[in-house]
């Protein structure tokens, strides 16, 4: 059985004592990628390292929301050009994040930046891993009007409208290991089609256990969940997602 992990973050410190432990026990699980997402210039740039070092993880480069209006627009251009002479395999971790702003200007800065991830992502040719907190209609309604191509929204937690509509969009949807206590993550999985949902775990986040520390050996367990769920086996659900990967990367 071939697993995939479209969103984590092994760059954080978290990670930096034990890390050949924690690919080898992924790679126990059955656990054959692991898309690292970066989420400033420093963040990118040990992420793109750890991709030359382990051949099991692959760099996805972004800058986090929040991150973009606390630097300020001038800074992400210039990461904006240095990430697209890397040529990662995705960009990621973008998108929209409102829960922290205090101001229109903050989130417009925010907008700006992520349809200027959107057109880099076009031209480039790789998928879009969008984070969209508290901002789920605005990210949706961006992403439509730019006319994004291969949209991975990452723990999508919107309105069953929103949902509904992403999916008819023909976005795919990356399923964290919340999936085994959340009902709304359980309701996506059952109306979205099994050929629009993928894989992850956000390490060192979301984890099976409040407090502990997340890794993407974890993500068999949202398998597991997702088969479930579609009532399906767990081997077939697992080699339908893995198509799904190789047809977006």
């Amino acid at each position: 059985m071939i697993l995939f992990d479209v969103h984590a973050h092994m760059d954080f410190p978290v990670f930096a004592d034990d890390l050949d432990v924690v690919l080898c026990d992924c790679g126990e699980e059955g656990v054959t990628v692991i898309v690292a997402n970066g989420v400033n210039p420093e963040s990118n740039r040990k992420t793109v390292a750890l991709a030359k070092k382990y051949s099991l993880i692959k760099p996805a480069l972004g800058y986090y929301p929040t991150h973009v209006w606390e630097d300020g627009l001038e800074a992400v251009r210039k990461e904006l050009f240095w990430i697209e002479r890397q040529r990662p395999v995705a960009l990621g971790e973008i998108g929209l994040d409102y829960k922290e702003c205090e101001t229109e200007s903050q989130k417009e800065m925010q907008r700006i930046i992520f349809k200027e991830f959107i057109a880099l992502g076009k031209r480039l040719r790789v998928p879009l891993i969008i984070h969209s907190r508290k901002a789920e209609a605005d990210v949706l309604a961006i992403l439509e009007e730019e006319e994004a191509e291969k949209v991975i929204l990452h723990c999508f937690m919107g309105k069953k409208k929103l949902v509904e509509r992403a999916r008819d969009l023909g976005y795919s949807f990356s399923i964290p290991v919340s999936v085994t206590k959340l009902d709304q993550l359980q309701w996506l999985v059952r109306h979205v089609p099994l050929r629009q949902l993928l894989t992850e775990t956000d390490a060192p986040y979301l984890g099976p256990v409040r407090g502990e520390r997340n890794t993407p050996a974890n993500v068999r367990r949202s398998v597991e969940r997702i088969a479930s769920l579609v009532e399906m086996t767990v081997e077939d659900v697992a080699n339908q997602l893995f198509m799904n990967y190789q047809r977006l990367f």
